[in-house]
């Protein structure tokens, strides 16, 4: 089977956000195990100058479907950035997950020399094609926040661990 761009994307995003709903599942259970308020976790960082746990499900979904939307043209779902709790936070993913289903193969033909520009801060924008948007920005950054989202967790005690982020191989 070929590597085509929608391989690159979809399944791949769907993988990443199957893990981070593992994580909610964990959190809930952490939560109640220790008695604490599951929104403590939540507004978590690593930092405070860092997003929180909810700022990392923010990013990594809207990452997931402007990735896509960039490299297709489709539009793309409006979320409202303001989730607090595990409840909203898997809603969320759900959307996410639901618009990346709906995305038809065809619609990543020619994508791979697609021009995508984004900014690349300060003002300055960027302009390149589809594949190395996708293996130079979106991945990365992707993976940045659901990497970041799991050592929010660590950091918290919350028992997540690689297996957790690699997820099942099937």
């Amino acid at each position: 089977m070929p590597l085509t761009m929608y391989r690159m994307t979809v399944p791949v995003f769907q993988r990443g956000l199957s893990a981070m709903k593992t994580y909610l599942d964990k959190v809930e259970v952490f939560a109640e195990e220790k008695k604490i308020d599951s929104s403590i976790l939540v507004a978590g960082r690593l930092n405070p100058d860092m997003l929180s746990l909810a700022g990392q499900y923010q990013r990594a979904t809207d990452t997931s479907k402007f990735a896509v939307v960039r490299l297709t043209g489709l539009e793309a779902p409006r979320f409202e950035d303001n989730e607090t709790t595990i409840s909203e936070l898997r809603e969320r993913v759900a959307k996410a997950e639901a618009f990346l289903a709906s995305v038809a193969q065809e619609a990543f033909n020619g994508s791979e020399e697609r021009e995508v520009t984004i900014g690349a801060g300060g003002g300055v924008n960027v302009t390149m094609s589809g594949v190395e948007y996708l293996a130079l920005s979106a991945l990365p950054n992707f993976y940045f926040h659901v990497t970041t989202a799991h050592a929010i967790l660590r950091e918290q005690g919350v028992p997540v661990g690689k297996r957790d982020y690699l997820g099942p191989y099937v």
